[in-house]
């Protein structure tokens, strides 16, 4: 980075996922050389899903953002999948064959350390089990350049819920992290309440964002909901990326949640990129303060619609 951008800390978050700096995270105080750097996050894939109105492209769109992720240079320091990787099925062997096909797709990504967790169409129909034998556990921690990362699977139990097992594990993570050191927690859906009759929240996330009061950097990434929205809890920041595959409407906008239609006029429509900076002086216990910069940019040039050579 110049000298000018370390002065500056910004989240660059694409709607094909997000490309997000380290120097944009509350509480990230790093020395100005050596220590930045930026993950990427993809969700809500939906490999197999089938529905010329939705996505004509259905097949193409994730390979082409995969290509995309290949593209960038300096490559991400490692790329997250928050969940719906698959569509839903109830044939236990086509979710297999599914989770296969995506494996291998994501297998292209030139970033050394790729991770993943479920969404609801890959784990509710057997609760993560056909998730789990391709990827390993629904929920894990990891560390990187003093930022301690904590993936939360809340899909997988009926009734859109952590569970008490998997709370008492977060709390035992938690207890081995320091009160000041920055937080980020990976889920599929929204922890809070954001629409609940569109099943857009975990029944049982309070507890979770309880037990994280007394930590003063948190911020929370996830998918979902199928576009960007932007939500605080108190002092912990709540961001959501936009599908692969097709975009939602807005919490509560329309009578009945469904795709937003292909636009032949403006193809991949919801999908894009957007660079948000802010001053780090400007970064108060945790809560941004600042005057956000915000520049969205069409993916046009990089997801072409179907049958355009790519």
């Amino acid at each position: 980075m110049s000298s000018q951008m370390d002065r500056l800390t910004f989240i660059k978050v694409m709607g094909i996922g997000g490309a997000v700096f380290a120097t944009g995270l509350p509480g990230f105080a790093g020395p100005a050389k050596g220590s930045d750097f930026y993950f990427v996050q993809l969700t809500d894939t939906h490999w197999g899903f089938e529905g010329a109105k939705a996505n004509p492209d259905a097949k193409g769109t994730l390979p082409k953002a995969i290509d995309a992720v290949n593209a960038l240079d300096p490559q991400p320091d490692f790329v997250i999948f928050t969940g719906d990787l698959t569509h839903i099925t109830d044939d236990p062997a086509l979710r297999r064959q599914r989770l296969t096909e995506f494996k291998a797709q994501a297998a292209r990504l030139r970033t050394r350390q790729v991770r993943f967790i479920p969404g609801e169409h890959d784990a509710s129909g057997d609760h993560g089990a056909a998730f789990i034998e391709a990827f390993g556990p629904s929920h894990y921690a990891f560390q990187h350049k003093g930022i301690h990362f904590i993936t939360l699977d809340n899909v997988s139990q009926e009734g859109s819920i952590l569970g008490d097992e998997q709370l008492q594990w977060f709390a035992r993570e938690l207890g081995k992290t320091p009160k000041d050191q920055p937080l980020v927690l990976f889920t599929h859906r929204p922890l809070f309440a954001l629409y609940p009759d569109w099943d857009w929240t975990t029944t049982d996330g309070q507890k979770a964002l309880d037990l994280l009061k007394e930590h003063r950097f948190v911020t929370v990434f996830y998918g979902h909901i199928h576009q960007e929205h932007h939500h605080a809890t108190g002092h912990i920041q709540h961001h959501s990326a936009t599908s692969l595959i097709f975009p939602l409407p807005a919490p509560g906008s329309v009578p009945k949640r469904a795709p937003i239609p292909w636009d032949p006029a403006h193809p991949y429509l919801g999908l894009g990129f957007r660079q948000v900076r802010t001053q780090p002086g400007q970064l108060k216990a945790g809560v941004d303060k600042g005057v956000l910069e915000v520049s969205e940019k069409p993916l046009a040039d990089t997801l072409k619609p179907a049958g355009t050579p790519a």
